[in-house]
């Protein structure tokens, strides 16, 4: 495994399975899940669809992210991050990334991204940057993180990886010409 790869320095989990209306794995990221709030014409905003199933049956709570390690950051780009989803939540509609749709189940966090807004943000690699992979991961947990909304996306990774008990995503590419 690469250094590159979100995965790096975790433990193997488990595996389990994600789907989407949205979202095709390995595909091109849909002019929905860009950002038109960075500025890529066409984009949306909109989170994907994700549905999961087969997750370990000790799964407490589940952790929604969305991870770009393609950014030039040094640390990559956190797109989204929504932790504490009750278990009995296996699905999310496309847009429960925006606060205003109202479409997350109560209880849910939503963490400020890393262009400082707590919802979902589409891809927007810079122009020129080659193609960038967008992780869309959930976690299965071993209990609730418990976090705030004043938690950083890298907290809740942090927290994670003590409490993450398996692991499904879709994986996306990206390219700005």
């Amino acid at each position: 495994m690469s250094a590159n790869s979100p995965f790096y320095n975790l433990p193997e989990l488990p595996t389990f399975t994600v789907t989407s209306t949205d979202l095709e794995n390995g595909g091109e990221v849909p002019a929905p899940q860009r950002s038109g709030m960075m500025g890529v014409e066409g984009g949306e905003d909109k989170s994907p669809q994700l549905s999961w199933s087969g997750f370990p049956e000790e799964t407490q709570a589940f952790a929604v992210t969305c991870y770009d390690p393609d950014a030039p950051t040094g640390s990559g780009f956190w797109h989204w991050v929504v932790t504490d989803l009750d278990v009995s939540t296996t699905s999310l509609p496309t847009d429960a990334g925006n606060p205003a749709a109202d479409l997350l189940p109560p209880g849910t966090v939503t963490l400020r991204n890393d262009a400082g807004e707590p919802r979902f943000i589409g891809a927007a690699p810079p122009a020129g940057h080659g193609p960038h992979r967008y992780f869309f991961i959930v976690t299965a947990l071993s209990e609730k993180l418990g976090l705030d909304e004043s938690a950083s996306p890298a907290y809740a990774g942090f927290n994670m990886f003590f409490k993450g008990i398996g692991r499904a995503w879709v994986e996306c590419t990206y390219e700005a010409s």
